[in-house]
C-alpha cells in the first residue's frame, strides 16, 4: 500500500530544524488536497446517486475505523445545523463503537463480521446511502459494511488513498485520492485524512445544494440555534427578499426560523402558501421563487 511507504526524502526528518519539519508537513497538505482533483467526476457521480434515496427520506451512512471514522463523524455531524438534515436521516458506524472516537480499540477495524452485522441490525435498504472510508482501503470493518450495503440496494461510496483497494471495487462508487506516501510513513491522519475530509465535505455539500438546501450561495436550511446565526439569518432574509431587517425579523418570526419560508413570507406570501409552494418543489427556494415570478 503506497499510504505505507516510507519516503526516502524525509528519512532524516527527526534531525531537521522545525520550520523546515513545517515546510514538509505543509508541502503534504497541499499535496493532499491536489490529489482530490482527479477525484471530481467520480464524486459528482456519487452525489448524483445519492440523491434520490435521500429526497425520499433515505438515511445517509458513514462507515470507519480509526481516523477515517472521526472524519466521516465530523462531516455527517455538521449536516444537520448546516442544511436541517434530519438526525434520523443520519448513521455512524463506528468500529469499535461511539468510545473508539476516543479512544483507540484494538483490532475492531480487523472484524468485517461486525461491520456486515452493523448494516443488517440498521435494517439499510435501497433509500439510504453508504459512505466507507479507509486510506488502506482494505478496511475488514468498512468493505463488509459497504459489501452487506451493496446486497441490500443502498446506493455504495468507498473512499480510498490507495489505488485498486478492495473498497474501491465493492462499493458502487469508488473515489480514489492517491495521496501517496505520508511523510510519517503510515501517518494516514496527515495526507489520507486531509483528503479523505475534502472528499466528504465536497460530496455532502453537492448533495445538499440538489437537495434545495442552498439558495445563492446562502446556506438557506440552516438552524439559528445561537445569536450569531439568528442575525445571519435575518441578514439572508432581507438580502433574498429585499426587505429591511426589522421586516425580515418579523417574517421568520412567523416562519418559527425557517429561511426559506421567512423569504417568501417577506414577499408578502401567507405563512400556509409558502408552506404548499416549498413543498410543491421538494424545498427549493429557487423553483418555488420563480413560480411566482421573483427569482
Amino acid at each position: 500500500m503506497r499510504t505505507e511507504d516510507a519516503s526516502a526524502r524525509y528519512v532524516d526528518l527527526d534531525a531537521w530544524g522545525g520550520l523546515d519539519i513545517l515546510q514538509a508537513l505543509w508541502e503534504g497538505q497541499l499535496a493532499a488536497v491536489a490529489a482530490v482533483g482527479p477525484a471530481l467526476p467520480a464524486i459528482e457521480a456519487a452525489a448524483r446517486a445519492a440523491e434520490p434515496g435521500l429526497r425520499e427520506g433515505g438515511r445517509l451512512v458513514y462507515v470507519g475505523a480509526g481516523t477515517s471514522a472521526r472524519i466521516g463523524v465530523q462531516d455527517g455531524a455538521e449536516l444537520p445545523p448546516t442544511f436541517d438534515w434530519p438526525e434520523a436521516q443520519l448513521g455512524f458506524a463506528i468500529a469499535g463503537g461511539e468510545g473508539a472516537l476516543l479512544r483507540a480499540v484494538e483490532d475492531a477495524e480487523d472484524s468485517g463480521a461486525d461491520g456486515a452485522a452493523w448494516i443488517t441490525r440498521a435494517e439499510i435498504g435501497p433509500r439510504d446511502v453508504v459512505v466507507g472510508l479507509a486510506a488502506s482501503g482494505s478496511t475488514p470493518f468498512t468493505v463488509e459494511a459497504l459489501k452487506a450495503a451493496r446486497i441490500l440496494g443502498a446506493v455504495t461510496v468507498g473512499v480510498s488513498n490507495n489505488p485498486e483497494a478492495p473498497i474501491l471495487r465493492e462499493a458502487a462508487h469508488g473515489i480514489l485520492a492517491a495521496t501517496g506516501a505520508e511523510v510519517l510513513a503510515g501517518s494516514t491522519r496527515m495526507k489520507a485524512g486531509t483528503a479523505q475530509k475534502v472528499i466528504l465535505n465536497l460530496f455532502s455539500t453537492l448533495v445538499m445544494i440538489r437537495l434545495g438546501r442552498v439558495y445563492r450561495g446562502r446556506m438557506v436550511a440552516m438552524r439559528a440555534t445561537n445569536r450569531k446565526l439568528r442575525a445571519r439569518g435575518v441578514a439572508m432574509v432581507s438580502e433574498l427578499a429585499g426587505c429591511p431587517a426589522e421586516t425580515a425579523a418579523d417574517a421568520l418570526t412567523r416562519a418559527e426560523g425557517d429561511i426559506k419560508r421567512a423569504v417568501l413570507i417577506a414577499g408578502g406570501m401567507s405563512a400556509m402558501r409558502a408552506d404548499d409552494l416549498l413543498d410543491r418543489h421538494d424545498g427549493s427556494l429557487r423553483r418555488a421563487l420563480r413560480e411566482v415570478g421573483r427569482s
